[in-house]
């Protein structure tokens, strides 16, 4: 099976309307990692000792390899990943072979199959 990991770190308002533009863009599901922190490029500040930084979410999507660059332009622009400076990032990794995918198996294989 030809797949793609999406993995996306996302400021944990913005969780919701990225599982939801996934799903539209033909991600069969996911798995969300709640409050997990993140670094830029310079450190967040603190006060009296407590970080300031925001809850993120990290969200992971196992998809259909054709469908991979059009789910995560998709995440991207529902999260505003490239306007919103700290909104978040997201990124594909190639995915050798997966198991425990049999309730998904089938339309996988069809959008696969659909794009050979």
């Amino acid at each position: 099976m030809n797949l793609k990991l999406i993995m996306a770190m996302v400021a944990d308002g913005k969780t919701q309307a990225i599982l939801d533009a996934a799903r539209k863009a033909g991600a069969t599901g996911a798995t969300v990692i709640t409050s997990v922190r993140g670094e830029g490029l310079r450190p967040e500040k603190t006060f009296l000792g407590l970080e300031v930084t925001g809850q993120c979410d990290v969200l992971l999507f196992l998809v259909a390899e054709p469908k991979a660059r059009q789910i995560l332009e998709t995440i991207a622009d529902a999260g505003k990943l490239d306007d919103d400076p700290g909104a978040g990032i997201a990124l594909q990794i190639a995915i050798e072979d997966a198991v425990g995918l049999r309730s998904q198996e089938q339309t996988i294989l069809r959008e696969i199959e659909a794009t050979v």
